[in-house]
């Protein structure tokens, strides 16, 4: 009986426990009600918005309402939507490859809407003002090592950033990073010497550059390439850009972006070393204490609040996506199109001018000589490091294919159309992972032989035949006698077929003035004074590139200077 009686009490038990279960998953799974419900994501470029539509507790159809990506991320938007209605949920999906950020919002709006569906939209939290002891302002680059470099040493730090993702313009870097006498260079065998570094970057920047500057970077990049590569950065292979005597632009293996490949592994390591990231954070203005930067003005969900800190960092960006700004200071580059995502606007100019803070260098832009017209989307300049050819719209080339890219963008625009075609073969496609996205953006022309190629661009089919023999002779005898490139800048000829092209244009790429800093990354103010608690790094500040910037030079640029200003800031905070 007794036995009999535990029996009972066991299944009883256990089905005591089974309906709590049932119960608790029950809470878990809200009920998805039918209709149709919005939702918001956050973009490369800004907010993506779409409507889905319910059907017993599934998506039965969907549509992206507004979205201001660039014209090859569109179709992503659309691809993760129409996935979403097939499945009837958005549990998983295939991110587009090259259109990661757009993929990302896209899940994370249609998320959203199924949260309104369930009642689950939370209403944003009440902001309330704070304090840190380094508030940085952009979490680009230079943001991001800046916020791991603080939060390395001890300091309490809160990153801001106004659009819904990090990287800015630093997403979209794919050439990689320059430095010289690196590890990485001594075991792949590379001959570099600093020196040559410094004069390279002098040469390219036409000697308007901040020598100090240049010095600092090009003394302190060797060391950022191991700090970089000991969080988990991929810095394995190393490539040469235009105007680099040596290969010293370090990137991911097989050449890879590493733009897309840097920005979520800083991510991810400021977020694991607990530093205080705030991502649609705008930042209003910076407060003043005296004569010193105390803290900043922010605004998120519409509500305005004050972070005082020890000290400030701006890591803003350029101003390249802000046409009035470039106008101002460049006229001639009125109507150019952009590579620069959408929050590059210098809205840091404004907040230094209380502190009398100083400008340089503001009508040093460069435009980049390859990008894609009328989307924005930049080709690397790897493609021709790597062996491809620049020619016009009667086949013939025109100009040194590793000219700066001041002087390749002016060769361009005196073509006619005002634009080019890069072309290369399957050889140089096998030799740079960078190439493959271009192919699965559908970006690339292809022709079995130069004769099929030149009939679907709709140029001279034999004259373009001649420059691919012409060019392979050169490339053989490494004399370029006509344009002057170099034989270490051939590394190999065009021979192995299918061939590819891409239009080609120039486009505003980076902004070399902005705010003067010294070599501790201080700002100065027109005295050449610097401003107490007051720092700044990458493409915001002027000096560093002078007239022309280097490829390779801005990835150094951001990181060398984004681990100084904070190294800074906590020297000013002892002080």
């Amino acid at each position: 009986m007794k036995k009999r009686f535990m029996i009972c009490t066991g299944g009883f038990f256990l089905a005591v426990i089974a309906a709590f279960i049932f119960i608790f998953n029950c809470a878990k799974a809200p009920v998805v009600q039918d209709g149709t419900w919005t939702g918001i994501g956050n973009g490369r470029n800004g907010n993506i918005e779409v409507s889905i539509t319910v059907k017993d507790g599934k998506i039965a159809d969907g549509k992206i309402v507004s979205e201001e990506e660039t014209d090859f991320a569109k179709p992503a938007a659309a691809d993760v939507m129409a996935q979403a209605v097939s499945k009837g949920n958005i549990n998983s999906y295939d991110a587009v490859s090259g259109a990661t950020i757009t993929s990302k919002a896209t899940a994370e709006a249609i998320r959203n809407a199924l949260a309104k569906a369930s009642g689950q939209q939370e209403k944003a939290a009440k902001v309330k003002d704070d304090s840190c002891d380094i508030v940085i302002i952009g979490a680009g680059g230079a943001g991001l090592a800046a916020a791991i470099e603080g939060v390395q040493n001890g300091a309490k730090v809160i990153l801001l950033e106004k659009m819904g993702v990090c990287g800015g313009n630093t997403t979209s870097a794919t050439g990689g990073m320059n430095a010289a006498e690196t590890t990485v260079q001594k075991a792949l065998g590379i001959s570099d010497t600093k020196n040559q570094f410094y004069e390279d970057t002098m040469k390219g920047g036409y000697n308007k550059n901040d020598e100090s500057l240049v010095r600092q970077m090009v003394e302190k990049a060797a060391e950022t390439v191991d700090w970089l590569m000991g969080i988990g950065v991929d810095l394995s292979d190393v490539g040469k850009m235009a105007g680099s005597t040596n290969k010293r632009t370090h990137r991911p293996k097989g050449g890879a972006p590493v733009g897309t490949h840097m920005i979520p592994v800083l991510e991810e390591s400021a977020v694991k070393a607990n530093v205080d990231l705030r991502k649609n954070s705008k930042v209003l203005d910076i407060l003043k204490d005296g004569n010193r930067a105390s803290g900043v003005v922010v605004e998120t969900n519409g509500q305005k609040y004050k972070i005082m800190a020890k000290a400030v960092i701006i890591a803003t960006g350029g101003f390249g996506a802000n046409p009035q700004m470039i106008v101002k200071y460049k006229p001639e580059l009125k109507g150019f199109g952009t590579t620069n995502h959408k929050g590059a606007t210098g809205d840091a100019f404004e907040w230094i001018k209380k502190f009398d803070g100083q400008l340089t260098q503001m009508d040093e832009i460069q435009t980049h000589p390859t990008v894609v017209p009328g989307n924005g989307l930049m080709i690397t300049e790897a493609v021709r490091g790597n062996g491809a050819i620049m020619i016009n719209r009667d086949g013939k080339r025109f100009c040194s294919e590793m000219a700066t890219r001041d002087v390749m963008s002016k060769a361009i625009l005196e073509q006619k159309g005002q634009t080019a075609y890069l072309v290369f073969d399957t050889g140089v496609r096998k030799s740079l992972k960078a190439i493959e996205g271009y192919v699965k953006k559908g970006l690339l022309t292809e022709g079995e032989t130069p004769e099929a190629l030149a009939e679907k661009l709709g140029i001279p089919a034999a004259a373009f035949a001649d420059t691919i023999r012409n060019y392979n002779e050169i490339q053989k005898s490494g004399n370029d006698a006509e344009f002057g490139r170099k034989a270490s800048e051939m590394p190999r000829d065009l021979s192995e077929g299918p061939y590819f092209a891409v239009e080609v244009g120039p486009a505003i790429h980076h902004t070399m003035g902005g705010i003067k800093i010294n070599p501790a990354a201080e700002v100065l103010n027109s005295k050449n004074q610097a401003i107490p608690g007051l720092f700044a790094a990458g493409e915001v500040t002027g000096g560093v590139h002078g007239g022309n910037r280097l490829g390779g030079n801005a990835v150094a640029d951001i990181c060398v200077y984004g681990k100084i200003a904070a190294d800074s800031a906590l020297e000013f905070i002892k002080k």
